[in-house]
């Protein structure tokens, strides 16, 4: 899918669809040196510092192989491609396993050193891989699936079981060289070639002529084959057409379809179009959806028709459990239906330290879900120890993000600390802000210092509210009979 649909995404967001339909030879591919030495900390393996990557012997337990592909499967599972997607990904990805093996004998090196042969657990074997996998999802968002397919040979010669050996307990680990990141992948640059040669006519593959009839620009074309070298060749009849015929029957606009496509091209991988993306729209029509709705809700967020059936029942009542309205359901899903990409686990996650601060999450749920899909350490933690530090109490808080969710949108350098700065110069209390928290939503230039600079010459003064919601007519009005007052 694309957006692992970053993998960026954080958003969570959703992951990369089925492969491509033609077969194309594995080839040695290269990636950035942050895909083996990811930083994370694994209580496993004793590390709290970058992760060493040990070569796996020659033949690894099949049983050990056997578990990495349940952990991939069901963690992909868990992000919301399918059963039949996630198997297809995973049989793909025999490298990316050998990996995952790999990194087992890193984590439990003590149980291979020295001839040890020790079966491991199956919780072993998931304690281990589970937050690699997380990791390398907050690394790659979206296009992990294709990393994961693509995933290539580690060592800078070629693979044997002569060369693969166990490090003694004296050596240090092997760490396999990758090649310098500006080294061109060489699937993309076959797959890039092929958008206008299809190496039999010499012409574009038909995919391409359609695609770019119905409105997708070359440039963006490249561009999302770049990230997802599939898409140069999908099939025109089995593939991209029947996508583009269930999303224009939906109803949405044809000019509306390049961005779709561009936004989720794994849309143009899912096989069985009939079988996936239409009961998945008929499953969110009967939970309330109108066809007004379901177009909003696909044009901002087109990885929802890749979610499984399972993957949407799970997260849908889950929601109910939080407190959220059932005729409310379509509504939350048209305003932010990116909470359907994100794991049960993240969204629990996310409800629990709303409500630590005393917030109502089903109320927040309700008039601003795109925050549920933002991440605690980075957007939501950041945002709550500014205004702690600034003397704001933890009700205050919970007060300023129930009555104004998007606060949690502003990049706390840009927006929130300009603004409060300003605010500090102001002659209004700091509970002012708890009351109109919408005061950050404002352009500083063009309203905020404009307005307060008017009522100052003014000689009288307005509630932070009344200045900055009445219109440029209003205020004038407003400011003139308070002045009139003033000197009577």
């Amino acid at each position: 899918m694309q957006t692992f649909p970053a993998i960026r995404s954080s958003d969570l967001s959703s992951l990369p669809g089925a492969g491509a339909a033609f077969f194309i030879p594995r080839t040695q591919l290269t990636f950035p040196k942050k895909l083996f030495f990811c930083h994370a900390k694994y209580a496993e393996s004793g590390n709290a510092g970058l992760h060493n990557l040990i070569v796996a012997p020659a033949n690894p337990l099949v049983a050990e192989k056997e578990e990495a592909k349940a952990v991939l499967t069901l963690f992909l599972k868990k992000r919301g491609l399918s059963n039949a997607v996630a198997a297809i990904t995973v049989d793909k990805s025999g490298l990316f396993i050998d990996h995952l093996v790999s990194r087992l004998h890193s984590v439990h090196k003590n149980r291979y050193l020295g001839g040890s042969r020790q079966e491991l657990t199956t919780l072993e074997i998931r304690n281990a891989l589970n937050p690699y996998l997380e990791t390398l999802y907050e690394e790659f968002g979206d296009i992990l699936v294709d990393v994961v397919e693509n995933f290539p040979n580690p060592a800078t010669e070629e693979r044997s079981a002569e060369n693969l050996s166990i490090p003694s307990l004296e050596e240090e680990p092997v760490v396999p060289v990758s090649a310098p990141i500006t080294t061109l992948n060489s699937k993309k640059l076959k797959a890039l070639a092929r958008l206008t040669d299809d190496g039999l006519t010499g012409k574009p593959p038909p995919h391409i002529i359609y695609l770019t009839a119905l409105g997708m620009e070359i440039e963006v074309i490249k561009e999302v084959t770049s990230k997802f070298p599939s898409f140069a060749y999908y099939s025109l009849d089995r593939k991209i057409k029947p996508v583009v015929e269930v999303l224009l029957d939906l109803g949405i606009p044809k000019s509306d379809i390049p961005t779709i496509l561009s936004k989720r091209p794994h849309l143009c991988g899912v096989r069985e179009t009939e079988k996936l993306l239409i009961p998945t729209l008929t499953y969110l029509k009967n939970l309330g959806m109108d066809k007004k709705q379901l177009i909003k809700a696909i044009r901002r967020f087109p990885a929802l028709l890749t979610c499984s059936r399972q993957k949407l029942e799970s997260s849908i009542d889950l929601l109910y459990e939080l407190g959220l309205p059932a005729e409310n359901l379509g509504k939350v899903l048209t305003r932010g239906p990116q909470i359907l990409g994100l794991s049960v686990e993240t969204l629990k996650a996310r409800a629990k330290y709303f409500h630590s601060l005393g917030v109502d999450v089903g109320s927040l749920l309700y008039r601003h879900p795109t925050i549920f899909a933002l991440n605690i350490e980075t957007h939501l933690k950041p945002l709550m120890e500014f205004f702690l530090e600034r003397g704001f109490s933890t009700s205050d808080i919970a007060s300023m993000i129930s009555r104004f969710g998007s606060l949690y949108t502003f990049s706390l350098s840009n927006n929130i600390m300009p603004k409060w700065e300003f605010f500090s110069t102001m002659c209004y209390p700091k509970s002012d802000l708890v009351k109109f928290p919408q005061y950050f939503g404002y352009s500083l230039e063009l309203r905020i210092k404009r307005r307060y600079a008017i009522m100052r010459e003014s000689g009288v003064t307005l509630s932070l509210h009344r200045l900055l919601r009445l219109s440029d007519a209003d205020l004038d009005e407003v400011l003139k009979q308070k002045m009139e007052k003033h000197v009577g």
